[in-house]
């Protein structure tokens, strides 16, 4: 089943895209925003499809075949805008977009370690062969951090990146249980987050689900943006769509949660007047016949700047 991409009619208007249009997407993910796109800037439009996931590019490889030569897709992270350009010799850019939801495939795809539905390997990793660096290790897993970090470490990364109020006592039991083995599946940190969560709710249920929620929710939220460096990325890569743009280009940012979008947003704040103009003064969100077709619209913002 393909990908239902978000906020697209929103996309192709808000970037004002025409005939002819080079435009770079950042996270070409299964080519649902790319695809129309391509329709939009036919028959001479060329588009450069960024993803540090193989499986997401190999997908979007088979979507986009009828397009042929107007597709050039690169796996690498957005982080590396500008080289990517470089390399491929791809411009001029008229049109940047940054989706930074992620699929319901890579959800369901075994061994991938990001859903806390299924009792598998805690991996996460988008890129199994990045050589980043960070935490002190080299392009580790989710359970490398939950077992390697201490215990504050792992404590700021469930508040940080998670937001969960039970950051503190998630970790101290994450260390209280790898005393006696390492945590190598999501089962585990599922149990794990249970008990915490029973506890201090006074449950008899083993998974006490908060406000129609699942306790693991913004942990594994947390591990998935620790263990990708999301945030890190996200910061980097803002600066150099603006600099690579046209003038009267525009950069289009979906974001899923507040962490993404205040980056955004302070960003764009930042260079308003001095690189760029902000579209629109309040995010865009999904209408509700959207909602209907594609609830999980229902977080996404969509942000627009104009190159100056």
């Amino acid at each position: 089943m393909k990908h239902i991409p978000v906020l697209l009619d929103e996309i192709i208007f808000s970037l004002e895209l025409k005939p002819g249009m080079n435009v770079v997407d950042c996270t070409i993910g299964d080519a649902g925003h790319a695809e129309g796109i391509l329709k939009v800037t036919a028959p001479h439009g060329s588009l450069l499809g960024i993803d540090a996931d193989p499986e997401s590019l190999l997908r979007a490889k088979q979507f986009l075949y009828e397009y042929g030569h107007r597709v050039t897709l690169v796996r690498s992270n957005f982080s590396k805008f500008s080289s990517i350009l470089d390399e491929e010799k791809f411009g001029p850019v008229h049109a940047v977009l940054l989706d930074l939801g992620w699929s319901t495939q890579q959800f369901k795809e075994r061994g991938r370690g990001f859903s806390f539905e299924k009792d598998e390997a805690l991996d996460m990793r988008y890129d199994k062969q990045s050589t980043e660096e960070f935490y002190g290790m080299s392009c580790p897993t989710a359970a490398d951090l939950l077992n390697r970090l201490a215990e504050k470490e792992i404590a700021d990364i469930f508040k940080s990146y998670g937001e969960e109020a039970l950051n503190k006592e998630i970790a101290a039991a994450v260390l209280e249980y790898r005393r006696n083995k390492e945590i190598a599946l999501t089962g585990e940190l599922v149990d794990i987050i249970g008990r915490v969560y029973k506890k201090k709710l006074g449950s008899k249920k083993d998974i006490p689900w908060i406000g129609g929620i699942h306790p693991a929710t913004k942990v594994f939220q947390a591990l998935r943006i620790a263990v990708n460096q999301e945030l890190t990325m996200l910061e980097r890569v803002l600066p150099q769509a603006i600099d690579r743009l046209e003038s009267r280009g525009r950069l289009a940012v979906i974001s899923f949660h507040s962490l993404e979008d205040g980056i955004v947003k302070h960003f764009f704040k930042r260079q308003q007047g001095k690189t760029l103009n902000i579209v629109y003064k309040k995010p865009i969100r999904a209408s509700e016949d959207e909602l209907e077709r594609n609830p999980s619209a229902r977080s996404a913002k969509l942000r627009v700047a104009e190159k100056l």
